[in-house]
């Protein structure tokens, strides 16, 4: 793709990188090298007084898309393969590039972008990146000047080797990267896949460690965010996906400042939706302290279809990430809607069990004009009826049914009377 920064090549072991060949990589002192092997001159380490600073002057956290990218760190996002990651990276890249709000995030501003896909040739990333701007209907003049598209088809992109006895930092791409991404005012660097970047055991958690701080000091010197894409290990389909997934060692997102889990929708997630194909929606959150908020309120995506008209019939298709919102029950909810459900539970006793032919849901159906039958509205009148009860507009109690039998029956609480005992563990049964 033109407009993509000139990197210097060197043939090594029958595949490119940015190592030039006039300059000796760098490697990491290993234990058993010997006294006159070592520097003879040792730089003298000093203990650094701290100097007061008045908060007030201390200069902002410089975050430039939301809060995952940051300048001067690294950001990782953990994903299992096929959820939609590179076709999300690709969004965010171009929502950064035309400063525009195209997933829920508006950029702080026009942002300079280097997306470094290491799996896929450089036509498939452009199909992501033109499917895209059709969909949010951009032009070339949010992209020219400032994407910038690299493939690993062309050039690898591997900053660490393991040789005999240690781990080597390939100091000279590290440099090269160094100075475009200065050359060309990058703000922002996305690598993916991690693992296509360096050439070590994974499980090696000394040398990823030695990698991931590597990256940080990209960031440092580039004055940049770094972005790095990071495959899960192999697990059972539906596994909750957190930092503790991601394949190899932990180093990894332990050296991030922010890791970001990507998790397909679940069956379970769908029919609470009242979606029919869970597999076109995904969420996101950061898990850097591992507590995952709850489902309906993480950041939700889903991939469009989008045709390129490029052949016949339209050509590829291609998915592109949205933006999507989980449904909210209550929107569009008035104090005159709750008056017609109430007053058709007070018609008659109404239960709190959806298996039961007297479900109050049916009440709320009958109020509000819905079907219990029809799969979203049914999602929607548990959602209406979960957050009455918890507001205590409603009320669940225990009494008997025809048979003399105990159970939980739905009532409007009282103003006068005050609400009745809630039943032990009625907002998990709803």
């Amino acid at each position: 793709m033109s407009g993509a920064p000139a990197v210097a090549e060197f043939d090594d072991d029958d595949h490119k990188t940015l190592l030039p060949a006039d300059i000796v990589p760098f490697r990491r002192a290993r234990p058993e090298d010997s006294e006159q092997q070592q520097p003879q001159h040792r730089p003298i380490i000093t203990a650094e007084p701290y100097v007061w600073i008045d908060p007030e002057k201390l200069p902002l956290r410089d975050w430039l898309y939301g809060r995952l990218l940051v300048r001067r760190f690294l950001t990782v996002t953990i994903a299992p393969g096929g959820v939609g990651k590179s076709s999300l990276i690709a969004c965010e890249a171009l929502a950064m590039v035309s400063g525009k709000n195209l997933l829920g995030v508006l950029p702080v501003r026009r942002l300079k972008v280097w997306l470094w896909n290491l799996e896929d040739p450089q036509e498939e990333t452009a199909r992501k990146i033109q499917a895209a701007a059709k969909h949010f209907d951009l032009t070339a003049d949010d992209l020219t000047s400032w994407l910038f598209v690299n493939s690993g088809r062309d050039h690898a992109l591997v900053i660490a080797k393991e040789v005999r006895g240690g781990t080597v930092i390939l100091r000279p791409v590290i440099d090269n990267l160094v100075q475009q991404l200065r050359e060309h005012g990058i703000d922002v660097l996305e690598v993916d896949p991690f693992v296509s970047c360096h050439e070590v055991s994974e499980n090696d958690n000394s040398a990823i460690d030695m990698i991931a701080k590597e990256w940080s000091r990209v960031a440092e010197l580039a004055d940049c965010a770094v972005h790095l894409v990071h495959h899960t290990r192999k697990a059972p389909i539906g596994t909750e996906v957190n930092t503790d997934s991601s394949r190899g060692a932990k180093a990894l997102t332990d050296a991030a400042r922010v890791a970001r889990a990507l998790n397909q929708m679940t069956e379970e997630d769908a029919a609470k939706a009242g979606v029919d194909n869970h597999r076109l929606f995904f969420r996101s959150f950061n898990d850097k302290t591992n507590l995952a908020p709850p489902v309906p309120v993480s950041n939700w995506f889903k991939l469009a279809s989008v045709w390129l008209d490029n052949g016949p019939g339209g050509g590829d298709s291609v998915g592109v990430v949205t933006h999507w919102d989980w449904p909210d029950a209550m929107a569009g909810v008035t104090g005159d809607d709750f008056t017609k459900v109430a007053e058709v539970i007070m018609s008659r006793d109404w239960r709190l069990d959806q298996r039961s032919t007297d479900w109050v849901g049916k009440a709320v159906a009958r109020g509000m004009g819905l079907d219990e039958d029809d799969k979203r509205d049914k999602t929607r009148i548990a959602g209406l009826l979960k957050m009455w009860i918890t507001a205590g507009n409603l009320v669940v109690v225990e009494g008997k049914d025809q048979q003399r039998r105990t159970r939980e029956f739905v009532q409007v609480c009282s103003a006068k009377k005050g609400p009745a005992p809630l039943a032990k563990n009625e907002l998990e049964r709803t």
